[in-house]
């Protein structure tokens, strides 16, 4: 805390000897174009300081530079960001900056306050995307989408440029929902009166995250064509259904002949999903045991190594002590994996997991 103050107190003093409060440097790590990181950036956006970011803001600072409002967002510690939005001085662009970013946290409480404080939920950010983009994007819990939807988002907006990482160009959150497998998050937006009207192949993957066998037989019986365009996209398909533990929907998208083995080229680096994952890979990482078993029972490559070399059997020993999905830690995945005869090459032992070292130290003896 004594430290703490002294911040501040050198600031003020620097302040009143003519220091100007937008002060900053380029960084030249940003490329191909530096990056401007403003005093305020340090104070809010990195230290997430509140005193200093309140001092910085009463003398001038301006929070509107963009790193600001895109780190400030960063962790559940929202004081300096608040005191920036009370203090007025952020555009529409920056808040909504900010309530893209809180999706990214999974900041319930974050975003709801940014809702009542009047950012806009419908606005597009530099990135082309609303909020309720990335609430997909990120798998947020389906309470956040019911406070975005409370305040007005409209889910039938399309985001627009392709260049952007995890772009949403030309898909609406309905759509990303449905490819993300939150069959969950699509039945709220029936309930809300948001009308489901996908085209194509969107609509079988929408039955089947939405484990509507009624309405996926009707399609694959009628348009033969939907159901070659689901298996040319099995790989992202079966990897994201699989992340959100959807595993009624992996089951329909096996039934309708995805290659259980096709790879989910690019990954997710939002989540640390290498390239070149199997759904398997994701479903241990993201401890969705339920899938996980299912996988297996479907002939899934048990040591196959994703893109960073790492194994189903790996990553899920690795869920279990450094993820950020705690609820979910359990031996679960690692015991499926071991009785289907994975391999412990590659595999942190000890762990740091009791249940898990003690499967894994009874599969070492017997090998």
């Amino acid at each position: 805390r004594a430290r703490s103050d002294g911040f501040v107190r050198a600031a003020t003093v620097l302040l009143e000897a003519g220091a100007s409060a937008n002060t900053g440097f380029f960084d030249e790590s940003h490329q191909p174009r530096p990056e401007f990181e403003s005093v305020l950036y340090g104070a809010a956006g990195v230290a997430h300081h509140a005193e200093l970011t309140r001092l910085l803001i009463e003398r001038g600072a301006d929070p509107n530079d963009g790193e600001v409002a895109y780190h400030t967002p960063e962790g559940w510690e929202n004081g300096a960001l608040k005191i920036l939005v009370e203090s007025g001085k952020l555009t529409n662009d920056s808040l909504a900056t900010m309530l893209l970013r809180k999706a990214d946290w999974h900041d319930y409480e974050g975003i709801k306050w940014l809702l009542e404080q009047g950012a806009d939920p419908n606005f597009r950010t530099h990135w082309g995307k609303t909020a309720l983009h990335n609430a997909a994007l990120s798998d947020n819990a389906l309470e956040i989408f019911e406070v975005l939807l409370d305040h007005g988002a409209d889910p039938t907006i399309l985001g627009t440029r392709p260049e952007v990482f995890r772009s949403a160009s030309g898909k609406s959150a309905v759509s990303l929902a449905a490819r993300r497998g939150r069959g969950d998050v699509l039945d709220l937006f029936e309930r809300r009166g948001v009308p489901i009207q996908l085209q194509g192949v969107e609509r079988l993957i929408a039955a089947c995250a939405r484990n509507d066998a009624a309405a996926i037989g009707s399609i694959a019986e009628r348009e033969s064509q939907r159901v070659n365009e689901a298996r040319a996209e099995g790989g992202k398909l079966l990897a994201e259904f699989a992340g959100n533990g959807n595993t009624d929907g992996v089951r329909h998208l096996l039934d309708l002949g995805v290659d259980i083995r096709a790879l989910y080229e690019e990954g997710d680096g939002y989540f640390d999903i290498a390239k070149n994952s199997t759904a398997l890979h994701v479903a241990a990482w993201r401890a969705r045991h339920a899938s996980v078993k299912l996988l297996i029972e479907r002939g899934a490559l048990i040591d196959a190594p994703d893109g960073q070399g790492r194994t189903p059997l790996a990553l899920a020993v690795r869920a279990c002590v450094d993820s950020y999905w705690k609820d979910r830690r359990s031996p679960e995945s690692v015991q499926a994996l071991l009785r289907a005869g994975a391999s412990l090459s590659g595999v942190k032992f000890p762990s740091g997991y009791a249940d898990v070292d003690g499967l894994l130290k009874s599969n070492r003896t017997r090998e």
